[in-house]
């Protein structure tokens, strides 16, 4: 197979992982508390990130700025997963795979709050399209007013962005390790919620093999190997080619929630999902044009840089 032919097979593999851990954390979230959900995917992605370390045989330990920058990290990852596991408890994971994608369109306006030369007048268009979209998305069969899970998504989304511009931030000009970060952040995430999560534990002996598969799938394949893939395969093609691959995570959400999850869309909450998807991939290309047109100064593309993301959910 080509390299390029598979490095967009890895990214595409990424997306689709990433639209399954909405099904995957409903599932779950089903069958055990959202705070255990919480604590076995960290812990178990931070056995998995240790091991991975170790096995590296790497000489240089941790740095000071991997451990504060991670800490930092994974205080923010953890409010975003608390609020998408949350949120997805409450909803479809259709929708949430739809409404968290909005994060594509509000990092480059939490990036350039307080900076000068704002994103252009369409930019804004596109985000009014998705803003309408979540709107029919969440109305169902009639007009009505989100639900609790769909508001605590949208929560997620906009504190998923400012998670990406601060790993944006935080990582410039600085020799940070992805895997090493991911680490800390992950071994954060488990100290977070090991004591809020212990109480319900002794549940997990009555846990069945789909209920530890979801987990397992939810910590090894949405967090460590989605995040690991996708840092190797953006160093092996373009920022554009890779986030309109990985942009096809909504997508692969709805497909998931309706050919798995006895999932449906009505019609007004179908034409909601394409003016999302719509809005995202309008937006997006606005944003990155503007971005990288001789009155700015190139910047890196932000995307879902941590191991949630993703969480999905």
């Amino acid at each position: 197979m080509p390299a390029t032919r598979r490095t967009d097979v890895v990214l595409l593999a990424v997306a689709v992982v990433w639209g399954s851990s909405y099904l995957t954390a409903k599932a779950a979230t089903d069958a055990t508390s959202v705070l255990i959900v919480l604590f076995l995917r960290y812990a178990i992605s931070a056995l998995a990130c240790v091991a991975v370390v170790a096995a590296a045989r790497q000489r240089r330990s941790l740095t000071r700025d991997e451990i504060r920058y991670g800490v930092l990290l994974g205080l923010t990852q953890a409010a975003v997963l608390v609020l998408e596991t949350y949120g997805v408890a409450h909803t479809s994971a259709a929708n949430a795979g739809l409404i968290i994608s909005l994060t594509l369109v509000l990092t480059p306006l939490l990036d350039r709050a307080g900076r000068r030369g704002g994103p252009p007048t369409r930019f804004f268009l596109a985000a009014g399209l998705c803003v309408g979209g979540v709107g029919l998305l969440v109305s169902g069969d009639g007009l009505r007013a989100p639900g609790a899970g769909d508001l605590l998504i949208l929560a997620a989304a906009v504190v998923r962005a400012a998670h990406v511009v601060l790993v944006g931030r935080v990582t410039a000009g600085r020799t940070l390790r992805p895997l090493q970060l991911t680490a800390v952040q992950s071994v954060v995430g488990t100290a977070l919620f090991l004591l809020p999560a212990a109480g319900g534990l002794p549940v997990l002996a009555r846990a069945d093999a789909a209920t530890w598969a979801q987990l397992v799938h939810l910590a090894l394949f949405c967090s460590v190997f989605a995040f690991l893939a996708q840092t190797w395969a953006v160093q092996r093609t373009s920022a554009t080619r890779a986030s309109l691959l990985l942009g096809t995570e909504p997508v692969w959400a709805v497909l998931v929630g309706v050919g798995f999850g006895d999932e449906h869309l009505t019609v007004l909450s179908l034409l909601g999902a394409t003016l999302i998807v719509s809005g995202t991939y309008w937006g997006q290309a606005v944003e990155r044009a503007h971005r990288t047109s001789p009155r700015e100064a190139p910047e890196a593309d932000c995307r879902r840089t941590t191991p949630d993301a993703a969480p999905a959910a």
